[in-house]
């Protein structure tokens, strides 16, 4: 039963490579905002209170993402394992995981260097009615920056512009790349949990295959 943290900075395919694994595997991708969203349109006492906070602007605490996360994963269609989307953020969150006794055994690292997560990011060009993405290099449009289909412009998000992709990748290592080691170390002490780096600068088609050599064991 495979019970997934999917790891990587912004930029190295951790959505994309999710719904590999979940389509593979027949799990649901737990998804906190998703959570969040759920609980507060059910009306419960929790969601109330998920509510009124972020209505303030505020963090939602970590006990209440967690208690959700636990009513979650008890649901019928998480029987046969899940993907934690956007959960541990960092090494309070992980270790106040395994304290509720949210157990994981399989780890995923999309490993890539900062240069290559800023030439991503940096060259991705969006049309805003469709979502489409293109990249001036990896997936460049028929036509420089308009998009294929409907003929309007493409833009540049501030999202992925070159500085704000540097301090998000600042935000990453302070906070979430330590839990890279946390889980290395709790794989090497632990037969029940597996650690597993992969290199996300690799062609998509490769990070895939090596992706489902692991969830195929």
């Amino acid at each position: 039963m495979p019970r997934i943290v999917l790891l990587g900075p912004p930029g190295a395919g951790k959505g994309t490579q999710a719904q590999v694994i979940c389509q593979r595997c027949h799990i649901p991708q737990i998804s906190t905002g998703e959570m969040l969203r759920s609980a507060v349109k059910s009306g419960s006492t929790t969601g109330t209170q998920v509510k009124e906070i972020m209505q303030q602007g505020d963090l939602v605490p970590d006990q209440i993402i967690l208690t959700l996360i636990k009513q979650r994963i008890h649901q019928p269609d998480c029987q046969q394992g899940f993907l934690l989307d956007g959960f541990p953020r960092n090494l309070s969150q992980a270790t106040s995981m395994a304290e509720e006794g949210i157990e994981i055994d399989t780890v995923i690292e999309l490993a890539a260097s900062d240069d290559m997560i800023i030439r991503r990011l940096g060259g991705r060009r969006v049309h805003p009615g469709s979502g489409r993405v293109y990249h001036v290099v990896y997936n460049p449009p028929a036509v420089e920056n308009t998009d294929d289909i409907s003929g309007e412009p493409l833009t540049h998000r501030s999202d992925d512009f070159p500085a704000t992709i540097k301090k998000r990748l600042e935000v990453y290592h302070q906070q979430t790349e330590p839990l890279v080691d946390y889980y290395r170390k709790m794989a090497s002490q632990s037969e029940n949990c597996t650690f597993n780096k992969i290199d996300a600068e690799q062609p998509i088609d490769q990070v895939e295959r090596d992706l489902v050599r692991i969830i195929s064991v």
